[in-house]
């Protein structure tokens, strides 16, 4: 009742621009008119029903460039269910993969799928210093479903997490002008501060004021200017009040991990299922 009460008040332009709606209409009328092209007697009314049945069911990515995949959340979704599907016998059978074979996969269901989205998947799994690793079919697609589905969200995180360890949001900093009377003590201070910053670079960040940060940045603006897709406010909260300090790895992790963002996206069962081979397809 709530969601059908949330969508009778949306004007006509905020429902279609929030549901994508003209981006699959201009998608369904360009494959239309390519279709046409190779097949004179292709009817129009019915091709157009089966493209919106695919895009209901999550059929609609399979095969297609990386731009279409990329366009919209529910494309994003439905590529990450259809990669799943494809190939969760990799994760039934155990085997370990490199980040070449993982995106030789991808490739095969979108050939312009590009390395760097594997790459930084790989980077939640394994960290930078052991990208040589293999990984699990279940870590990865984990990892990978948090990297395309809120790449986003990711980087606007990122830039903020540099900006707490660097010191940038520091307030009530005393700011030292070196005098010649004060240019050993604005040195030693200097040292001090710069001695703060690598350690906060090792031990990560203050959690409530990195949360603080996201909330107030990302989350708030996001939710009213419907820009790009966030986790639920609630998973963020559970994740970064665990522990009073937490880094940028860490935080990746727990959000690949956390098992109200996996359901909120919808595309893959939880991980305790995704090697189970009676598992229900999505």
């Amino acid at each position: 009742m709530d969601s059908e009460k949330n969508r009778m008040q949306l004007s006509d332009e905020k429902y279609l621009a929030k549901h994508n709606v003209l981006t699959y209409i201009q998608d369904a009328v360009t494959q239309l008119l390519q279709h046409k092209d190779d097949n004179p007697q292709l009817v129009p009314a019915k091709f157009l029903n089966d493209y919106f049945r695919c895009v209901v069911k999550g059929n609609h990515t399979l095969f297609r460039e990386y731009n279409f995949i990329h366009a919209t959340p529910n494309n994003r979704a439905s590529f990450i269910a259809m990669f799943w599907k494809c190939f969760k016998h990799i994760g039934q059978s155990g085997d370990l993969l490199s980040v070449k074979e993982y995106h030789s996969l991808l490739s095969l269901i979108c050939s312009d799928f590009p390395h760097e989205i594997v790459q930084k998947s790989a980077r939640i799994v394994l960290m930078e210093d052991a990208m040589d690793c293999l990984m699990s079919f279940s870590d990865f697609l984990s990892a990978f479903q948090m990297q395309l589905y809120y790449e986003e969200f990711l980087a606007k995180c990122c830039d903020i997490y540099d900006e707490i360890a660097s010191g940038s949001h520091r307030s009530g900093q005393v700011v030292v002008v070196p005098t010649s009377d004060s240019k050993s003590k604005h040195h030693k201070t200097t040292e001090k501060v710069s001695q703060q910053e690598s350690n906060n670079n090792l031990d990560g960040v203050d959690s409530i004021s990195f949360y603080d940060e996201i909330l107030h940045h990302v989350v708030h603006h996001s939710s009213t200017a419907n820009t790009i897709s966030i986790p639920p406010s609630e998973a963020l909260k559970q994740i970064l009040s665990s522990a009073s300090r937490v880094t940028f790895y860490g935080f990746l992790m727990a959000l690949a991990k956390n098992d109200l963002i996996n359901h909120s996206i919808g595309a893959i069962p939880q991980k305790a299922r995704l090697v189970d081979e009676d598992a229900s397809d999505r």
